[in-house]
């Protein structure tokens, strides 16, 4: 062994010192990892939660890494006594070198500490919208929603965004404090349609499917009040009416429904209109037409009338 140290001082330059501090921080590093792996393969063995066993692992993952980090800062600075002042050179020589990196841990400290989202969330930050499918010491992954897919449902692609874009992004939380979203459904009627009996049918449609939900979320608003200054709104659906020039008559179908189900809240009603519109003959969907506008008849024919 003698002979392998002096062989690597004289041919690569590495003082014995050097390298005993060199062999401990490896011994460490595989011990450490070892010891890591048998006991995730022991959490994986006996928790049968999904959930709890992520969260565990987690844990225990921060666990080790911060037990590694004292024992192998003990090993390059056995001369420094304190902890606190080997942290403390630690950090300021590394927030100089890496700025980026320290960022991002710091945006992780915070987002373990503040908890702005968690691990389940649906979020949106740096137009980049998902659900929060994993917190790490430098990003977070969301399973990305929207894109080129309507409805906030899934595109299926991971997106990993750095920690510190907590800090200067807006972040958008659709499960924290009330987990419903407004919705609005726009039905488009002729001129000449019963506007009047239309809206009537929608209210009643709306009012089916928007009961439920506004009962929970008044629920949720009365909960969150307690962290949050949000005072209680009208919650209940509602038909708004208006003309347009393209359109002819607009009546907005305005409901409250879950942030994850809205695709199909909207689908169900979109249906129950086709049903129960088909039955009346004086509504009519309007949709984009062209006119032809022949003036020698025209004039003709109102020539003749008169």
């Amino acid at each position: 062994m003698e002979s392998i140290v002096q062989w690597i001082e004289t041919q690569i330059g590495i003082p014995q010192s050097l390298q005993g501090q060199i062999f401990r921080t490896l011994f460490i590093i595989i011990i450490i990892s070892i010891i890591y792996r048998f006991v995730r393969k022991l959490l994986y063995r006996t928790i049968e939660d999904s959930k709890t066993y992520y969260r565990a692992k987690k844990s225990i993952g921060y666990a080790f890494v911060a037990i590694a980090f004292i024992l192998v800062g003990r090993v390059w600075f056995q001369g420094v006594q304190s902890l606190t002042t080997f942290l403390g050179l630690f950090s300021a020589g590394l927030a100089i070198a890496m700025k980026d990196v320290v960022m991002n841990i710091a945006g992780w400290l915070y987002i373990i500490w503040k908890g702005p989202f968690r691990v389940g969330d649906r979020i949106e930050i740096a137009d980049v919208s998902g659900d929060v499918i994993d917190i790490q010491l430098f990003s977070f992954a969301l399973l990305e929603t929207r894109s080129w897919i309507k409805a906030d449902q899934s595109t299926g692609r991971i997106v990993d965004i750095p920690n510190v874009m907590i800090f200067n992004q807006p972040l958008f939380n659709y499960s924290k404090g009330i987990p419903f979203v407004w919705d609005e459904i726009p039905i488009y009627l002729t001129l000449e349609s019963n506007w009047k009996k239309a809206k009537k049918i929608l209210e009643e449609i709306a009012g089916r499917y928007g009961e439920t939900i506004s009962e929970r979320a008044e629920e949720s608003i009365k909960e969150a009040s307690r962290k949050f200054m949000i005072y209680n709104a009208k919650l209940y659906p509602k038909v708004y009416t208006s003309i347009d020039n393209e359109n002819g008559i607009t009546l907005t179908i305005r409901y409250m429904c879950s942030y994850r189900n809205r695709r199909d809240s909207s689908a169900n009603i979109y249906e129950e209109v086709l049903d129960s519109f088909k039955n009346h003959e004086d509504i009519e969907f309007a949709y984009p037409t062209q006119r032809v506008y022949d003036r020698p008849r025209e004039k003709k024919d109102n020539y003749n009338k008169i």
